[in-house]
């Protein structure tokens, strides 16, 4: 049987989730000026920051009496986890949801500084203020009721990934990385292939704007169709002179 206090970090790590769901979705809000919800998975969570949280306050609240220490190793340990999701995501997904690539001061587009930062100050928040007063209200629920919770939620955040991933596995199908050119044009025109599949479908597009998608087939017309536009500029070059 698990403890006390493993049961609180589950219900910790949910609404962490719920969180930082709210502040990707209010900063999506203000940046596109319409909801965007954010995340792979269906529901209202972003598990990344749920994770984050655990580990942040996990590992660091022992140096609770230095700051600076808690600030910079909150910045170190967000910011891997921010790499290895994206890369792991890429490796499994064929498509990059997020990239720094035009920030400054990035590391393989996948972290960069604008994010470090808040990730570290994001971190003390956690350590004095969020988990100690999330943690003093779990302690006053009763315990059965407690493991109910987290049972729930997490038999739910389940279902919901088996189903996000299933999605997730369509687009794979359809869609492969790629640094070549015509990047933008190219992955317009995937997402529009892949918007008519289903609602789903559209909610993991919708959810990352940005995200490089790019389908093999069209690509190649995509290039083809460059080539001979090339050749035909060229021709009308040479008759000309």
């Amino acid at each position: 049987m698990l403890n006390a206090e493993i049961w609180q970090y589950i219900l910790f790590f949910f609404i962490s989730s719920c969180l930082g769901w709210i502040m990707e979705v209010t900063c999506k809000l203000i940046q596109f000026h319409r909801f965007i919800n954010r995340g792979f998975l269906i529901g209202p969570y972003c598990p990344i920051y749920g994770f984050g949280a655990v580990i942040v306050t996990a590992l660091l609240s022992r140096y609770e009496g230095e700051p600076v220490t808690v600030f910079v190793l909150a910045m170190v340990l967000c910011g891997t986890l921010e790499y290895l999701t994206s890369y792991f995501m890429e490796k499994l997904f064929h498509a990059r949801w997020w990239d720094y690539s035009h920030k400054r001061f990035n590391l393989n587009g996948r972290v960069c500084a604008d994010t470090l930062i808040p990730f570290g100050l994001l971190g003390m928040l956690m350590v004095y203020v969020v988990k100690p007063f999330l943690f003093g209200r779990m302690a006053q629920m009763p315990q059965d009721a407690l493991r109910i919770v987290c049972i729930a939620l997490t038999a739910g955040i389940l279902f919901d990934a088996a189903l996000s991933t299933t999605i997730l596995g369509k687009i794979r199908k359809t869609a492969n990385l790629s640094g070549e050119d015509d990047t933008e044009a190219i992955a317009q025109a995937v997402r529009e292939h892949l918007a008519r599949n289903s609602a789903l479908v559209r909610r993991v597009l919708s959810a990352f704007p940005y995200a490089k998608l790019y389908n093999k087939p069209l690509m190649e017309k995509l290039k083809q169709r460059r080539r001979e536009i090339r050749r035909e500029l060229e021709k009308k070059i040479k008759r000309q002179v």
